[in-house]
């Protein structure tokens, strides 16, 4: 239980008739309310680090993530319900007073401000609204106005009827969302933060994400995700691991990209079961519209433009619009990632022997595929094409040799 518990005046009958239906309420101070929330944004975005900012109807927590650990947390009198009915300098002067008593200020300047509770969630989807966003997906989503001035100009040229209509806005958040935003541009000028982050993970998350053992904790949301479909949709279980190692000496992909480019070799073969003609397009949805997180919208493209060149979907995948969230440059890298993953996999039918006794290099100006002696006969010619492919994309030649 959180605020709206923990400052009511009958709390204690409240929580003993919650005792006699079975349940172990716990209620949560401020501070702790604070601290669940920040773990809950760390589960799903490992590396976040900035401020989070938690809005409820009671109150308003701030915490600032730091090398993956919550490193403060204040809870703020400034919920949605609490600050109705303010005019604007009101709640201006009231902010301001809030912050200056705290660290923040000092704390969020020039660092992310990541946005937790249903409010704000509701402020995203009229951003994405706003802005034509091809990928109506909340967690990581970064607000393109980060103007908050322009959201309330659009709040104030909508009516009820026509909020009703934006995809996934709760109706019981439209009469707060004057206020969440109002708050939001108070906050914005009281931090400065470098940008505004979504996230739809929070304090139940949290509550759960601290249970874990620190081990269990440690590991890679996207990943792990990717591994358990790969392992449940594909056929060749961790082929997906070996598949990127074999890859990885033709790319020098730095953490953040070599992360992504192994979360798509686990999802190498999870279109196997669709029709040849869509296995292209089974793998973009995939990639695009998948329950992970630990992933932004151009993570999400650059998996699928892989997935799509990897189910022989060609060089681009048609939905241009989304496409758009990423650089040319990223597309052709993910891309490359793809005509890799397709030799890869043709090469080895999803035997791990044809990978573990083969190498796949960058040799001057040539792409060279060496082979054991002995394993000739596995390079035929849908192989030698799709080397042939991946050469031509990095602007090399080719080679296949027995050592």
């Amino acid at each position: 239980a959180t605020a709206a518990v923990r400052e009511a005046s009958d709390c204690d009958i409240f929580l003993a008739k919650v005792r006699q239906i079975g349940f172990e309420p716990v209620v949560l101070s401020g501070k702790e309310e604070g601290v669940m929330a920040g773990q809950g944004v760390l589960s799903a975005i490992p590396g976040a680090d900035g401020i989070v900012g938690d809005l409820g109807g009671g109150s308003l927590e701030l915490v600032d993530l730091s090398g993956g650990k919550v490193a403060e947390s204040v809870s703020l009198p400034l919920g949605v319900l609490r600050i109705a009915g303010r005019s604007e300098p009101s709640l201006a002067k009231k902010v301001a007073k809030a912050i200056d008593a705290t660290d923040f200020a000092r704390r969020g300047r020039k660092r992310p401000f990541y946005l937790v509770g249903g409010s704000w969630r509701a402020l995203a989807r009229l951003d994405m609204l706003l802005n034509d966003y091809p990928l109506p997906i909340t967690q990581q989503y970064r607000m393109h106005s980060g103007r908050p001035a322009e959201l309330q100009r659009a709040i104030d040229g909508l009516d009820k009827t026509d909020l009703r209509s934006i995809p996934s806005l709760s109706v019981s958040r439209i009469p707060t969302l004057p206020h969440a935003n109002l708050l939001l541009k108070n906050l914005v000028e009281a931090l400065r933060p470098s940008e505004l982050i979504v996230s739809s993970f929070g304090i139940r998350e949290g509550l759960l994400f601290s249970d874990l053992p620190a081990r269990t904790r440690a590991r890679d949301p996207l990943l792990e995700a990717v591994r358990e479909a790969g392992g449940v949709l594909g056929r060749f279980g961790e082929h997906g691991a070996l598949l990127d190692r074999w890859i990885d000496p033709i790319f020098e992909d730095e953490a953040d990209a070599a992360r992504l480019r192994l979360a798509a070799c686990l999802l190498a073969d999870v279109a196997w079961q669709a029709h040849p003609d869509f296995r292209a397009e089974r793998g973009v949805d995939m990639a695009l519209h998948g329950n992970w997180v630990g992933i932004d919208a151009p993570g999400r493209v650059m998996v699928a433009q892989a997935l799509f060149c990897n189910f022989g979907g060609g060089r681009e995948f048609e939905q241009s619009d989304v496409a758009a969230l990423c650089t040319p440059a990223q597309l052709r890298h993910a891309c490359h990632w793809g005509l890799a993953m397709r030799l890869g996999q043709r090469l080895s039918g999803g035997a791990a022997a044809a990978l573990q006794r083969s190498r796949l290099l960058l040799r001057g100006e040539m792409l060279r595929l060496e082979l054991k002696a002995g394993d000739e006969a596995i390079y035929g010619e849908t192989v030698q094409r799709r080397l042939k492919t991946l050469a031509a994309a990095f602007g090399r030649g080719m080679e296949a040799v027995a050592v």
